[in-house]
Order: C-alpha cells, then structure tokens, then sequence
C-alpha cells in the first residue's frame, strides 16, 4: 500500500512538473515569436491556430463555413511545396505599418514545412543573399505586378513581407518596450490585434460604410494611445475584450458613459416592435445576449487609463449571423441581372 502510494505521488508531482514545464516552454515560444515584430508598426496580430484548433467554437465555425476548392494560383502552391495553412500552420504573427505607397506588412509564420520543397518553389522566382547570409525569396504576388519576399529563420519559421527593405535595415529599437508590455497583457489569448494610434484610425472610423458614425465617439477614439481587441474561446462561446487605453481619466470617463449609454440604445433598439418583425428572431436574441453579458469598466494601471468593454458572442448569435449570410446568398443569386 504504501508503495503504491509512493509511484502514485511521484507520478502525480512528475505530471504537474511537466505541465508546467510545457507551459513555461510554449509561453517562451509565443513571446520569442511575438519578439520578432518590428518595433515601428501601427498594428500587430497573433493568431494562435494549434490552440484554436481544439476549441469546440472553431469546430461549429468550420462546419458552418462553405466548402470551396483552393484557387488555381493556391492550389498550384500546395502541389509545389506540400503546404496547406488549415492543416499545418500552428501560430502567425503579422505587423503593419502605413507608408505613402500603401500599407506595408511583415508576417512570421511558425508550422511544419517541408523547407526544400519551398525552397525550391523560391528558387523558381529568383533569390538573394540577405546582409545575415540568409536566403531571401521573391514570388510573384497573384493578379498584380508586385512581389512577396520570404526567407527561413529556421525549419518551422518563415518570414514574409511585402516590401523587401524589412530584410535589409535595422529597425530602431524605440517602440519595443510598449509593444512587449502590450503582448503581455495578452497573454494566453489565442487571437488578439493591438493598434497603436495613429490621426487615420480616427476619420477611418467615423467615415466607415455602415458602421459607426458618431463624431463624438471619433473624437474619443482619436484620444486612445492603444486599443487592443483580443478574443479566448470558452467551450462554445466566445469571449472578446476590446481594452482602448488614453493618457488622461477625462477621456476613458467619457468613452465609458458614451459606450454605456450605446448599449443601452441598442437593447432599446432591438426590443422595439418593428425591430422584432423586421430581424429573424434567433439573430435578434443573439445580439440581445451580446449587449446583457457587455461589461464597461474602467482601468487605472498609475501611467496609464483604460477603459474595457467584454462580451460574449454566443452559439445563438453565431448561428443567427450564418443564417442572415445564407440568406442574403440565396437572394443574391436568385436575384435575375438587369
């Protein structure tokens, strides 16, 4: 009896090392990978795959998503390298910066490769030496004249970007701290985007086609150093936390009384009787389940202010939107041309 007690405590604590072993280990991982970004972005994503592909609201998304054979272009790619992102991509890491000619966007992805066959699909292009003695690739962007660069940074990572001076300069390291402390507030979030403000996001919003048009909420916007919106699985419903954070306790003040009072416009607004005829029933409940689980809070980290607004977007809601989509689909294409 004893004995067995003993095997039975040895396992157990030799689980619980190893768990958090591992744990430590992928956290190094991501925060090694998120690393890698250039400092001098205006938005970065992570999009953790092999962490989404268990969840079971990634399950009901693909079985609900149309099935559609890969274009010729993709399809080519697959047969010449072996690649296919929904199976063997685990983890993507994307920053994007605003330049005169056209936003420009560098992207490190981690998964299996079977790096001789795309090297050789590189090599067909043409290839170059970079300053590190790496290999940099240049591939033919599909429809257009332009090009994308790749090179390995090792078996499972490859780097891509769509401007190849990512490859040959030096970033400034300026930036690097407030990125790392954003990522970090993120951590074991599976897909989040971090945007740091810049005077177009602003406008952007505000002349947005069908979506929001409140100057009030522009001008408030355009007052947040940082804005990040990060979503966790949990079963089948998803958990989506959108944190805008400003340097005075005035600005998030406001944002959160303007953010509270639209919530309950908006349950106003779906409660209303012609709303009720007009908005199928399951998509209706769906976006009322959203709006009673919002949460709007205020943050105070002493260098800065936030103000948060978490949510929840249930199954309802999801299968309400897939709905809406189908039918929008079928009347599209029964619609006879003019």
């Amino acid at each position: 009896m004893i004995t067995t007690a003993v095997v039975f405590a040895v396992a157990v604590a030799a689980m619980i090392g190893y768990l958090r072993w591992r744990s430590k280990d992928y956290d190094a991982n991501r925060a090694d990978l998120l690393s890698l970004m250039p400092p001098n972005g205006v938005a970065a994503g992570y999009i953790d795959l092999a962490q989404l592909r268990s969840s079971a609201l990634l399950v009901q998304l693909l079985a609900w998503a149309p099935q559609q054979a890969p274009d010729t272009d993709y399809a080519q790619f697959i047969a010449a390298t072996g690649f296919n992102y929904e199976r063997d991509l685990d983890r993507m890491v994307v920053s994007i910066d605003r330049a005169p000619s056209g936003p420009t966007v560098f992207a490190i992805a981690e998964g299996r490769f079977d790096r001789k066959k795309i090297e050789e699909y590189g090599n067909h292009f043409g290839a170059l030496k970079t300053e590190d003695g790496r290999t940099l690739y240049a591939v033919p962007v599909s429809g257009s004249a332009k090009k994308a660069y790749f090179t390995f940074l090792r078996d499972d990572r490859v780097a891509w970007a769509n401007d190849s001076s990512y490859f040959f300069q030096q970033p400034s390291g300026a930036g690097t701290r407030e990125w790392k402390e954003h990522f970090l507030r993120l951590a074991g979030t599976p897909v989040f985007v971090v945007l740091r403000q810049d005077a177009g996001a602003a406008s952007a919003l505000a002349a947005a086609p069908g979506g929001l048009r409140s100057p009030q909420l522009a001008t408030l916007i355009s007052q947040l150093e940082w804005i990040s919106i990060a979503g966790k699985p949990e079963g089948t419903v998803l958990r989506v936390v959108i944190d805008g954070e400003a340097l005075t306790e005035n600005t998030v003040r406001q944002l959160r009384e303007l953010l509270n009072g639209l919530v309950v416009i908006a349950q106003m607004g779906l409660n209303d009787p012609k709303t009720r005829k007009q908005l199928p029933s399951e998509l209706r409940e769906g976006y009322l389940d959203l709006l009673n689980t919002a949460d709007v809070q205020q943050l105070d980290r002493g260098t800065s202010k936030s103000v948060r607004i978490v949510f929840d977007v249930t199954p309802k809601l999801l299968r309400g939107l897939h709905a809406a989509a189908r039918s929008a689909g079928q009347g599209a294409a029964e619609t006879p041309a003019r």
